[in-house]
């Protein structure tokens, strides 16, 4: 089983990436927002947590920017008639750690909004969370090697990027001119901040 892939990424597309290692292209699955948060090293070298789902007629890759996320995405997994679909959409949306928040307030509204997700689901996510992700958040794996854990994205850049890749940039170019504009992606108005990002990535 595989757990953890070290390379370049070397393809993407809406929901996924392909990942050179030593000459061998692993496509992952990944939520949006993971290579955002994913570390590089000065080589450009990405590295991925890796899931590997296996079945009876498909074995397929779902890759992380960390250990946190990894685990979350399997503690979705153990919720009732939550498959991996649902919980790449769930990560995509809300990342470990605001998932382990709105699990701990309770809202509901939060994982209604995300697709795939309807009430029951919700409810269900809710409930069957309750013990599982505030351990899961409160461990990331930055922490445990000293290095400094990353500010999770807010909703409002999440959006921004969610806009900019269903334009056909790709999750990289979203990245970038959402990290250029920095505190205010948190604070704009979105179409604002739209217009900005598109001026950006057209240079």
């Amino acid at each position: 089983m595989i757990g953890r892939l070290t390379g370049k990424v070397v393809a993407e597309t809406l929901d996924g990436v392909v990942i050179d290692v030593g000459g061998v292209g692993y496509e992952l699955a990944v939520p949006l927002g993971t290579l955002g948060r994913a570390r590089a090293d000065d080589a450009g070298r990405v590295t991925l947590w890796v899931h590997t789902h296996v079945r009876e007629d498909v074995l397929a890759l779902y890759g992380f920017g960390d250990e946190t996320e990894r685990a979350a995405f399997r503690a979705l997994l153990g919720v009732s008639n939550v498959g991996p679909k649902i919980a790449v959409a769930v990560l995509g949306a809300l990342p470990a750690a605001e998932l382990a928040q709105a699990v701990a307030r309770q809202d509901l509204a939060a994982l209604k909004g995300i697709s795939g997700v309807g009430k029951k689901i919700a409810e269900r996510l809710l409930l069957e969370l309750r013990d599982k992700l505030p351990a899961v958040a409160a461990t990331p794996a930055a922490a445990a090697n000293g290095a400094p854990v990353p500010r999770p994205p807010t909703a409002a850049e999440e959006k921004l990027r969610a806009m900019l890749t269903g334009m056909g940039f790709k999750p990289s170019e979203a990245e970038r001119a959402v990290s250029t504009l920095g505190a205010r992606a948190a604070s704009e108005p979105i179409e604002a901040l739209l217009r900005e990002a598109l001026s950006l990535l057209a240079k």
